[in-house]
C-alpha cells in the first residue's frame, strides 16, 4: 500500500483532472460542507433514517467544516470539491497512540475513480507518525466496509451505538503498518 504525501493530479484522457490537497480556502470548506451533506444523503439511504438525512443541510455541514477546518483534505475536479477526508490523532481512549481517519466522503458521481483511495493515501501519509490507523464505519455500510477492507483495514471488535434519527451501529476497523 502506498503512503505518499503531497498534492498530485490524476488525468484520465482529457476529461478528468482530480487534485488532492489540503483545504485552504473558505470556498474549499464550503465544498466540504456540500460533499458532506450530499454524500450522506446519497450513501446512507436505507441505513440512516430518511427523516434524519432529509433534515441535513449544506449550511449546517458547512458550518461544521468551518468550525473544524484543521486536517482536512479535499479532492477537486477543476475548482469543484468532489470529495474530502479529515484525519487526526485518535479520539478513542483505548487507542491513544493511533491515527484516525475521521471522515472520508466522495460524491457518488465520482465513484470508481479511485478518489477515495487517493484521499485515504494522503490522510494515512499525514498520519505517518502512527503505526496504527483506524476508522469508524456504519455497520450496514457495505460499500465503505469493502473499501476499507481492500485498503487493509480489519474489524477489531469495537462497536458503538449512534442515534441518527434511529439507533445505528458503528464498528471500528484498524490497519497496522508493516
Amino acid at each position: 500500500m502506498e503512503w505518499m504525501r503531497g498534492t498530485y493530479m490524476m488525468t484520465e484522457g482529457n476529461k478528468d483532472s482530480i487534485c488532492i490537497k489540503a483545504a485552504e480556502t473558505d470556498e474549499e470548506l464550503r465544498g466540504r460542507g456540500y460533499v458532506h451533506c450530499t454524500s450522506w444523503q446519497e450513501a446512507y439511504r436505507g441505513i440512516v433514517s430518511d427523516r434524519y438525512l432529509d433534515s441535513m443541510t449544506v449550511e449546517a455541514t458547512t458550518a461544521r467544516a468551518r468550525k473544524f477546518p484543521e486536517n482536512t483534505l479535499v479532492a477537486k475536479d477543476q475548482e469543484k470539491v468532489v470529495g474530502f477526508a479529515v484525519y487526526g490523532p485518535s479520539r478513542d481512549e483505548d487507542l491513544t497512540d493511533a491515527g484516525e481517519v475521521i471522515a472520508i466522503y466522495v460524491l457518488s458521481a465520482y465513484y470508481g475513480r479511485k478518489i477515495g483511495y487517493r484521499l485515504m493515501n494522503e490522510a494515512c501519509s499525514r498520519l505517518g507518525e502512527y503505526q496504527t490507523i483506524f476508522v469508524w464505519v456504519l455497520e450496514k455500510n457495505e460499500r465503505a466496509i469493502r473499501f476499507y477492507q481492500k485498503y487493509g483495514f480489519e474489524f477489531d471488535g469495537c462497536k458503538k451505538q449512534w442515534n441518527l434519527g434511529t439507533p445505528v451501529s458503528i464498528v471500528r476497523m484498524i490497519k497496522k503498518r508493516a
